[in-house]
């Protein structure tokens, strides 16, 4: 059975910032709620998927999906999954991203984040905690924001494609393949991809397979076995896209 988390929908905002380091199980269950404070939501093991106003926001390590106040949203957990939370009142999101976004996180404020988890910060209250969290603040302001990890589109061209590589995403064939599937032409699907997700075809299918890998890390799979899943002649190959992507091996990730 499904675990519920029920949250406040009104309630006190953070004084002026808070934080938490959480773990929930696969099958937690967060209701639509909606709150007068940002949020930003880090995910430390697993993939943070969160629904915001009916868009599905992904991210992997690295990556965090950012909730202006106001933004009614709600998650289920697919795996376990522990991530960080901080919670920032809303005069302090002034000048912080106006939309849900999916930001790419610097070194400095997961080490902050890291820090305060470590020495069980909730809430700053000390002059030298309270200026470690305004530069916290500072980084969401200078991350690169997204609209979303892995974008979506209802293109009449496009969907058909993009579903079969979510079905598998270690098939591969070309985008020219993929467009004498469609019954178009390379030129077209490719300039498809830029509209439609502001991405290139491949770019989006790597995001795809890095999402796909963690998933399948999480649930334990040997990772030879990932990497003939997704495509890759080897598990080196794999290995080598998944560094470059996340910063760590596979087996760091593991740990």
């Amino acid at each position: 059975m499904a675990e519920v988390i029920y949250g406040d929908i009104d309630g006190d905002p953070p004084q002026p910032i808070s934080f938490r380091t959480v773990h929930y199980r696969a099958g937690t269950v967060f209701p639509p709620r909606r709150q007068i404070w940002g949020e930003l939501n880090y995910a430390l093991q697993g993939v943070a998927e969160i629904n915001i106003e009916g868009v599905r926001f992904l991210s992997p390590p690295h990556y965090a999906i950012w909730i202006p106040p106001g933004f009614v949203h709600d998650a289920v957990t697919r795996q376990d999954i522990r991530y960080a939370t901080s919670y920032i009142a809303a005069d302090l999101c002034a000048d912080l991203p106006s939309r849900p976004s999916t930001l790419s996180l610097s070194p400095l404020l997961k080490a902050i984040l890291a820090d305060f988890d470590r020495r069980g910060v909730r809430q700053p209250t000390s002059p030298e905690d309270m200026r470690l969290a305004m530069v916290l603040v500072d980084q969401i302001r200078a991350a690169p924001a997204f609209e979303q990890y892995l974008p979506a589109t209802d293109d009449e061209l496009l969907e058909p494609v993009l579903k079969q590589l979510q079905a598998d995403p270690g098939d591969k064939r070309s985008l020219a393949e993929w467009a004498r599937w469609a019954g178009t032409t390379e030129r077209t699907l490719s300039r498809r991809c830029q509209q439609e997700l502001g991405l290139s075809f491949n770019d989006w299918r790597l995001r795809l397979r890095l999402l796909t890998a963690l998933t399948l890390i999480e649930e334990g799979e040997n990772i030879h076995r990932v990497a003939e899943r997704l495509g890759y002649a080897n598990a080196s190959a794999f290995i080598a896209m998944f560094r470059r992507l996340t910063g760590q091996s596979p087996a760091g990730l593991r740990r």
